[in-house]
């Protein structure tokens, strides 16, 4: 099996047409310069499916769903994206054997300097130093073999040996912003020393954080994680993302946990279709994902209390995006690492073959703490349940629920679907497309930059020269795949694109907000340059607010100056833009 270059999955997706490939598994009808079908990925009565032949691109304008021949054929087909490579590329008649090649990564200092820091962690380990870490790991049935596919290292009880070292090769302030090092009056600090480390990786499988665990001393943390950085956020991760992706869409099947442990845990016995939000209160970036990986999600958190209310909390955020998970419940307040570890791997395959529905979890937990004998917890416990059936949008799993909770307490039918529908009159009312919604002026910006990102290579490298960040989420993490294809490719092309990003639906509606923008493709450098003052402009308020109202709560003259000092940083670089 041979890697494909891009230029040659390009060749591939232009040497067909994309009407006559989707006309095999839908029927199109021209209209203007298009052809509409009628989508497949919802329920669709009237066809709302277009498909652009010059463009090489199909969009409905009812689900979202959106992308070229290779997106439709992935989704239609529930495959990789390499196969579906690999079937059109038998359609055209082109003789190849396919492997997806991996992206190249965005290297920056950051990410060298966390290359360096994981060759000294794992080499730490390794050595006589390690022993009692290495020995630690063993007790908990982590073998070598994981410990170096899972590049666990070791910080020293040295308080300054990664300081020392990254000193050696890098300027103070990117170690700085790296979070690994901190600063006092007697010098560079490490953050961690005489702890298990374990690697965070980003979705292209590079460390950018780690997690130290405490082993052979008493500490208040554990654990204890890297600050988020400009490399690092946390609700735009999950654990194991990299490793799992594969195996999940093999099994078109996920399981989502809360820790890495748990994920190390399952992967040692062999359950590698699986990821962990870190603890974290899932966010809809993180829910996007785990959709992405496989069409069944089966939520696998703590079994005590916290871990319950995670998991109703991370079941809304996927149900929110059309995600109806399944749930494991475990005993006795154990995470699945324990689960593992006491009862075995069978015990566990088991659950996963026989999750329960997301609404009998939620049935149960709301049961909690409840007699239902007593009526004013019954009440409570109705009134909760219909705020839960409320959420759903499967018609069938509604009327299952309807039923069970009338059966369970003698409640009249009638009365929990008039309840509903007072909830469904209560919901916020959604803005009318006539009413006007007013766009800032930092939006705007930003929307038209990535207009021009998306047609110009010069535009790219102006954002990466002078712009940090976008302020919105859906456009910065846009920005941020352009800047990723055009680094690795040398041009911009939007067709190509959606195929580099394998078609991320939320990715792919801001692609469509932006182009509708209707832009002239000409632009003015002086143009180009009022967008990304306008850009930073916010950006420097928004962070000057922040230190202004860090300073008012110092007490410290000395550091009341730093701060100080920072704002007017703040303010200079925008004015150098």
């Amino acid at each position: 099996m041979s890697f494909l270059s891009q230029e040659k999955i390009n060749e591939i997706r232009d040497s067909v047409d994309i009407v006559n490939v989707i006309s095999n598994y839908v029927a199109l009808t021209p209209k203007g310069k298009n052809f509409f079908g009628v989508c497949p990925f919802h329920d669709d009565n009237n066809p709302s499916m277009s498909v652009n032949r010059d463009k090489k691109i199909y969009k409905c304008f009812s689900c979202g769903a959106t992308g070229t021949v290779f997106k439709f054929i992935m989704d239609y087909e529930n495959i990789p994206f390499s196969e579906a490579v690999q079937k059109v590329a038998d359609i055209a008649g082109i003789a190849v054997n396919i492997k997806q090649a991996p992206k190249v990564q965005n290297h920056t200092a950051l990410h060298d300097i966390y290359d360096l820091s994981l060759k000294f962690y794992i080499n730490n380990i390794n050595t006589a130093a390690g022993k009692d870490a290495k020995e630690y790991l063993h007790n908990r049935g982590i073998t070598e073999e994981i410990i170096k596919e899972f590049q666990i290292g070791l910080a020293l009880k040295g308080k300054d040996a990664l300081s020392k070292i990254l000193l050696k090769k890098f300027n103070e302030k990117d170690i700085m912003k790296s979070g690994l090092v901190n600063k006092n009056e007697y010098g560079y600090l490490d953050l961690f020393y005489e702890r298990i480390m374990f690697p965070l990786y980003d979705l292209n499988g590079q460390a950018v954080a780690y997690s130290g665990r405490i082993y052979n001393r008493e500490d208040n943390s554990k654990y204890f994680n890297t600050r988020e950085t400009e490399i690092f956020k946390k609700g735009e991760l999950l654990y194991n993302y990299h490793r799992a992706k594969e195996s999940a869409r093999q099994k078109n099947q996920i399981l989502v946990m809360e820790g890495f442990m748990d994920v190390i845990r399952a992967h040692t016995v062999g359950i590698k279709n699986v990821v962990a939000t870190m603890g974290t209160a899932v966010t809809k970036n993180q829910a996007l994902l785990i959709k992405k990986l496989g069409k069944e999600v089966i939520l696998c958190f703590d079994g005590d209390e916290a871990g319950a209310k995670a998991t109703m909390a991370c079941a809304d955020e996927l149900i929110a995006i059309g995600v109806t998970p399944k749930v494991i419940r475990l005993e006795n307040n154990m995470d699945p690492d324990e689960f593992i570890r006491k009862n075995g791997v069978k015990e566990f395959e088991i659950r996963i073959n026989n999750p329960i529905s997301i609404m009998d979890f939620k049935l149960s937990f709301l049961k909690m703490g409840k007699n239902l004998n007593n009526s004013v917890d019954e009440a409570k416990y109705i009134t909760e349940v219909i705020k839960e059936i409320s959420k759903i949008e499967d018609d069938i799993l509604k009327e299952i629920t309807i039923k069970k909770l009338t059966e369970e307490t003698n409640i009249d039918e009638n009365l929990i679907r008039e309840k509903l529908e007072v909830r469904k009159v209560d919901k916020p009312k959604v803005v009318k497309p006539t009413q006007k919604i007013k766009t800032s002026k930092y939006e705007i910006a930003e929307r038209n930059l990535l207009f021009h990102m998306l047609h110009s290579p010069e535009v790219i490298k102006m954002y990466n020269n002078k712009v940090t960040y976008m302020p919105t989420e859906e456009y910065r993490l846009l920005a941020r795949e352009i800047s990723l294809f055009h680094k690795e490719n040398g041009f911009i092309n939007q067709a190509d694109l959606i195929d580099y990003i394998e078609c991320d639906k939320d990715i792919l509606n801001t692609i469509a907000k932006v182009q509708n923008a209707n832009l002239d493709e000409n632009y003015s450098l002086k143009e180009i340059e009022d967008y990304i003052k306008a850009i930073k402009d916010y950006n420097v308020k928004t962070e000057t607010n922040r230190l202004k109202n860090q300073m008012k709560n110092e007490i410290d003259p000395l550091k009341k100056a730093e701060i100080a000092q920072k704002i007017i940083d703040l303010k200079k670089e925008c004015s150098n833009v």
